[in-house]
Order: structure tokens, then sequence, then C-alpha cells
């Protein structure tokens, strides 16, 4: 696995049948292999988020704490556990695996550590009720798009978070 690095990107939710490089990047559009549970085809409408990446430590400790919310969602990597202490809002949590699969979803209110996951390696972190919205649940795959340092004006600096 290619190094992570702080910054923005893209999370798109609804390629359950995509492919993901080492570089956590997927090469392959949204696929279509069947049908979801709740009848709509898998990948269809796929859901483009605004992501912001946290991967320096400074940027991992800070997460959303002293935020009042959150546009979009948070990638916290590596990630295995977090918690909501001095947050100020509810979160959803997702867990994700090496291939960006997700292992669990769980809402967390402010004040409270969430149970690690052994197998997770990335987590991702949005407002209350938005991953719902996404159609994010447990098995589904996400894919991560990195925004170039270029496209923001500026190479992305730890700062960005803070």
């Amino acid at each position: 696995m290619g190094r992570w690095r702080d910054g923005r990107g893209t999370l798109t939710v609804g390629t359950d049948t995509s492919t993901v490089t080492e570089a956590g990047v997927d090469e392959s559009a949204a696929g279509n292999a069947g049908p979801e549970p709740d009848g709509r085809a898998s990948g269809a409408r796929p859901h483009a988020i605004p992501l912001r990446i946290a991967a320096s430590y400074r940027a991992r400790a800070r997460g959303l704490l002293g935020a009042d919310g959150v546009d979009g969602a948070l990638l916290i990597t590596p990630c295995a556990g977090v918690h909501t202490f001095r947050m100020r809002f509810t979160i959803d949590v997702a867990y994700l695996d090496r291939d960006f699969r997700v292992l669990a979803v769980r809402t967390m209110k402010p004040g409270r550590l969430g149970l690690p996951r052994p197998r997770a390696r990335h987590v991702l972190e949005s407002e209350g009720g938005a991953m719902e919205g996404w159609g994010l649940r447990p098995g589904r795959r996400v894919r991560i798009s990195p925004a170039p340092p270029e496209e923001f004006g500026q190479p992305p600096t730890p700062d960005l978070f803070g």
C-alpha cells in the first residue's frame, strides 16, 4: 500500500464490484453485478462525497475535535478505533478493511469510546445519519480518490486540519 498524505479527495459510495488498487484508488467504473437487497442494481446511483484525509499523527489526533459539523466525510488512516470525547455533535463511523470494504457502521453520540475493530485499517467519519443516506452499510465497498495537490492551489499540509 502506498503512503497516504493529509489532504482532500472524493469518497464514492455505490461501487460494490469495483477493484481497488494497492494505492487505494479504484481503476474501474462502478459495476452492475446484480440487484441489491432493496431491489436496485448494485453500483446504481453512486454518491460522490467530499472527503478530507487525515494520515499524519497530528491530523489523526485532531480528527473532528472542536468542529461544529463536517461537510462530507473524514478518512482517518491508519485507524482501527475512535472516540467522541470533546466532540460537539453525533457522528457516523464506518470501519473499513484494507480493500475499503465496510466492516461495520455505528452512530456515536459525543463522549463515547468505540470498540476497536481488529480487521479495520481505515475509519470514515461523517455527521450522524449521513451514511444511511449514502447507502453505506457492511459489505459495501467504497472508492477513495485523493485529489492532486494542485487542484486546491497548494500542496497539502498538516495545517489543513488545524
